[in-house]
């Protein structure tokens, strides 16, 4: 099973300590993608430099009885080769590949029986265009560590720009989840359109409906795990109109609505991609602090994918519903990139864990 990997932790636990790494590989150049340089450290340590404000993605895969775990980070733009290069120990082999043409894939593979920790593992930013990972089992272990590029390159950029970097945490499960007092809380998540009502249809055919009820089933799994008591407008293909979806909410005494939806533009325009998040003015503070936690976790899945903000709206069933709440837009069915996302199991299952960590931080600070 695959689970992303969170941004912004601190050490991680191996149950299992790791070999040194002993392999020295040449610097090469820098590759037409978003990742300039990449080291595995003798202290232990997974070393990025990328492109000025890129999101990457990190991953994990947990093994079999003949094939080991594997941790990966996907980066925006492909590179001009793939390759794999030959680790020790532990670390079987490290592969560069290209799972797509936008996408820069670095995979750690490991031996079969290394016990990794998936709620430890987490790619921190340091900077605008530095990341690392910590692998505790694999410090003071004498040796030299494996690389390419050039880590302590400088970056360029326009002078005085203030440095940014994500900061959201995205959990892998629902053991990663935050966590709020069980049985205290009630949400209610609402299913965009449905039945007869596809909503937009995008590339490939995707319907809007078919993601958005996917994602928001997953959701309301991962809730209940952490003892959030969960109300759903729908549960299968069928019509609700909108007044109902809030009559539902209102009658419910919930702490928070969630409306999940997937935006479409003209079929001619796939270079439009992106992901926006809705409150309505009037509902004040609370509305808008939860669709800015939403917005946060969504992107921080969705590398490459541009950040259409948290905006105002007077959508029916946020305008109407009397607790704080928000619609979210997780990406454009007529878009290159988020269409091919959107119509990917994998990443639906991230985009359920990360709307709930959305929701879950919002009721931590308070509905």
């Amino acid at each position: 099973m695959r689970w992303v990997v969170g941004f912004w932790a601190s050490r991680l636990p191996w149950t299992s300590v790791l070999a040194a790494l002993t392999v020295v590989v040449a610097a090469l150049p820098a590759w037409a993608s978003s990742l300039s340089a990449w080291r595995i450290t003798s202290a232990g340590q997974l070393e990025l430099r990328t492109s000025l404000d890129v999101r990457p993605q990190a991953f994990f895969e947990a093994g079999t009885a003949l094939r080991g775990p594997r941790v990966w980070v996907d980066l925006p733009g492909a590179p001009s080769r793939t390759r794999s290069l030959p680790g020790s120990g532990a670390l079987r082999e490290v592969r560069i590949g290209r799972p797509d043409g936008f996408t820069t894939r670095l995979v750690l593979e490991f031996a079969p029986g290394t016990q990794l920790d998936p709620a430890g593992l987490k790619l921190v930013g340091t900077a605008r265009d530095r990341w690392r990972m910590d692998l505790p089992g694999l410090a003071n272990q004498g040796g030299t560590g494996i690389g390419e590029g050039d880590l302590d390159a400088v970056t360029r950029d326009l002078p005085d720009r203030q440095a940014s970097f994500p900061t959201a945490t995205t959990p892998l499960s629902a053991d990663g989840l935050p966590v709020v007092p069980r049985g205290r809380f009630k949400v209610v998540i609402d299913p965009g359109h449905g039945g007869p009502d596809p909503g937009a249809v995008g590339i490939g055919g995707l319907r809007e409906t078919d993601v958005v009820l996917d994602v928001c089933l997953q959701m309301a799994r991962l809730l209940q795990a952490r003892g959030v008591q969960v109300l759903m407008t729908r549960t299968s293909e069928v019509d609700v109109d909108l007044p109902p979806r809030v009559s539902l909410a209102n009658s419910s005494g919930a702490d928070l609505f969630v409306s999940v939806h997937a935006n479409a533009l003209s079929m001619a325009r796939p270079d439009v991609n992106g992901i926006e998040t809705f409150y309505f003015e009037g509902a004040g503070f609370k509305s808008r602090r939860l669709a800015a936690a939403l917005q946060e976790q969504m992107l921080a899945i969705s590398p490459g994918s541009p950040d259409r903000g948290v905006r105002t709206g007077r959508f029916f069933v946020i305008r109407r519903t009397v607790m704080p709440s928000a619609l979210v837009e997780m990406g454009f069915v007529t878009g290159e990139l988020d269409s091919r996302r959107l119509a990917d199991a994998n990443f639906r299952r991230r985009m359920a864990l990360a709307l709930s960590a959305g929701i879950l931080n919002a009721l931590q600070e308070g509905p």
